[in-house]
C-alpha cells in the first residue's frame, strides 16, 4: 500500500473510545460487509455479462455450421389413370458460411466489447467503494449514538441525584417547591432525550445489520484514522489519475471512438464463403445428393440515409463521450475538495469543543462549590451540567465528522478498497472468467473450469 503524508489532526478519537475492547473491530465491519454484499454480487454478474460481449464478437470471426432435415408425405394422381402413387419424402441439409474479409468491422467489435469489459470493471470498483464507505458510515454512526446514550444515561441518573438532594433540602427548609419543581422538569426533559437517544441507537443497528450483513454484538474502539496525502492538490492529483470513475469514462471515450470507426466500416463491402451439401430421398431410395461452394461480396448501395445517420450518431456519441469524462474530472475534484474542507472543519470543531469542554468543566465546578455555599440555585446547577454535556456531545459529533471525512477523502481519491484498506481478504477476480470466456468456447475443458467459478459466485 501505497504511504501518503497524514494530515495532522488535532486530539485523539474517542467517538467509540468507551466500548467494548471484545467486539468487532472496523476492519471486521468491513470484510462482512465486502462479503455480505448484494450489490457487489449484482456487479459481479453485471461484469460477467459484459465479459461475454468480447465473447460474442470474437464468435463472429467464426464459421457457422447448420442443418436442416425435412420429411413429408406427398400424393400423385395420373391424369387418366384410376391410382394415385402417395410416397414419403426427406430432405437432408449440412452448411457452413464464415465472414472472410468484413474490412474490420470483427475487429472492431472485438474491442469495443472489451472497453465494455474495462468500463464495467470500474463501475465494479466504484460499487466496492460505496459499499464499504457504506459500513464506515454504520459503524462510526452506531457508535456515535451509543456514545451519546451514555452521555445522556449519566446526565439524567446526576439530575435524578440533584431532584433527590433539592427534595431532601426541601423538608429542612432549603430549598423552595420552585427549586423542586425546576428539578423535576429539567429530569422529565433528560429521560425524554435519553428515550429519544434510544431510538436512533435503535436505528443505527438496524443501519448497521443493513450495511454489514449481521447484527451487531457489540464494537471496539476505532483505529487510527487513515493515512492521507499532505494536500489537497495531491488527492485531486490522485484522484484524477486512478479514480475508478475517471478510469470508467476513459474507456468508454475509447468505445465510443471505435463505434465511429465501425459506423465508418460499415460502409465497405463484405466478404463470406459457404458451403454445403444436400440429399434427398423418396420411399427410402437416394434421388439427389448436392454440393456447393460459394464465395460472395456484398455491399449496400443505399440505406435511405441509414448508414450516415449512424455514423454522424456515433460522432455525437464520442462528443458526449468526452464532455462526460471532463465533466467527471470536474465532479470528483470537487469532491476532493468538499471532503478536505469537511476534514478541516471537524479539526476546528474539536479545538473548538475542547476548549468548550474545559471552560464547562470549570464553571460547572465553580457552579456546584458556589451552591454549596449557597451562593447558587440548583437551577444553575443543572444549566451549567447542560452546558458540560452539550460540549461533550458536540465533541462527539466533531470526532465522528473527523473520522468519516477521513474515509470520505479515501472514497473520492479512489482508494477505498480492500487492496488499499489491506484488509486480507480475497476479492473478486475480474479476470479469472474472462480469461476462460474471451476466446469464446463452446464445449471444452474449460466448461468444467466455468462451471466452478459460476458455483463459487453463486447463491
Amino acid at each position: 500500500m501505497r504511504v501518503f503524508g497524514c494530515v495532522i489532526l488535532a486530539g485523539g478519537f474517542s467517538v467509540l473510545a468507551g466500548l467494548s475492547a471484545s467486539g468487532e473491530t472496523l476492519s471486521d465491519a468491513l470484510i462482512a460487509a465486502y462479503r455480505n454484499s448484494n450489490l457487489l454480487e449484482q456487479n459481479q454478474a453485471v461484469l460477467r455479462a459484459a465479459d461475454e460481449g468480447v465473447a460474442q464478437a470474437t464468435a463472429m470471426l467464426r464459421p457457422v455450421l447448420d442443418y436442416s432435415l425435412s420429411m413429408g408425405l406427398g400424393r400423385t394422381d395420373i391424369t387418366g389413370v384410376a391410382s394415385a402413387g402417395i410416397g414419403l419424402d426427406q430432405s437432408l441439409a449440412l452448411n457452413a458460411s464464415m465472414m472472410i474479409h468484413d474490412f474490420g468491422r470483427s475487429d472492431l467489435g472485438i474491442k469495443i466489447a472489451k472497453e465494455n469489459v474495462l468500463a464495467t470493471r470500474q463501475s465494479l470498483a466504484n460499487v466496492e467503494q460505496d459499499v464499504l464507505l457504506s459500513a464506515v458510515s454504520a459503524y462510526i454512526s452506531l457508535g456515535l449514538q451509543s456514545q451519546t446514550l451514555a452521555l445522556r444515561q449519566s446526565n439524567t441518573r446526576l439530575i435524578a441525584q440533584e431532584l433527590r438532594a433539592v427534595t431532601d433540602r426541601l423538608e429542612v427548609g432549603d430549598a423552595t417547591r420552585t427549586d423542586v419543581a425546576q428539578a423535576e422538569s429539567l429530569y422529565a426533559s433528560a429521560q425524554a432525550s435519553e428515550q429519544a437517544v434510544e431510538g436512533s441507537v435503535t436505528l443505527a443497528r438496524e443501519a448497521y445489520q443493513a450495511r454489514i450483513g449481521h447484527a451487531p454484538s457489540g464494537i471496539t474502539a476505532l483505529p487510527a484514522a487513515p493515512a492521507l496525502p499532505a494536500s489537497v492538490e495531491a488527492a485531486k492529483a490522485i484522484a484524477l489519475r486512478s479514480h475508478p470513475l475517471i478510469l470508467q469514462a476513459n474507456s468508454l471515450v475509447k468505445s465510443a471512438e471505435l463505434q465511429v470507426e465501425m459506423a465508418k466500416a460499415n460502409f465497405a463491402p463484405m466478404i463470406s464463403g459457404s458451403a454445403s451439401l444436400s440429399a434427398s430421398f423418396s420411399e427410402g431410395a437416394r434421388e439427389s445428393l448436392s454440393q456447393n461452394l460459394g464465395l460472395a461480396m456484398t455491399q449496400t448501395i443505399y440505406s435511405g440515409g441509414l448508414k450516415a445517420s449512424t455514423l454522424r450518431e456515433s460522432i455525437a456519441g464520442a462528443e458526449s463521450a468526452r464532455a462526460a469524462a471532463r465533466e467527471t474530472g470536474i465532479i470528483l475534484s470537487e469532491s476532493v475538495g468538499r471532503a478536505w474542507s469537511s476534514i478541516e472543519v471537524a479539526v476546528a470543531n474539536i479545538q473548538s469543543t475542547e476548549k468548550q469542554i474545559r471552560a464547562a468543566q470549570a464553571a460547572f465546578d465553580g457552579v456546584k462549590e458556589e451552591a454549596d455555599l449557597g451562593a447558587r440555585t440548583t437551577l444553575d446547577v443543572l444549566d451549567a451540567e447542560q452546558n458540560l454535556l452539550d460540549a461533550r456531545f458536540a465533541k462527539l459529533q466533531a470526532e465522528a465528522q473527523l473520522y468519516e471525512g477521513s474515509y470520505q477523502l479515501l472514497s473520492t481519491m479512489g482508494l477505498l478498497n480492500v487492496a488499499h484498506l489491506n484488509l486480507g481478504i480475497a476479492t473478486y477476480d475480474v479476470e479469472a472468467y474472462f480469461d476462460l470466456v474471451k476466446k469464446a468456447p463452446a464445449h471444452s475443458a474449460q466448461g468444467a473450469a466455468l462451471e466452478r467459478i459460476l458455483a463459487s459466485v453463486g447463491p
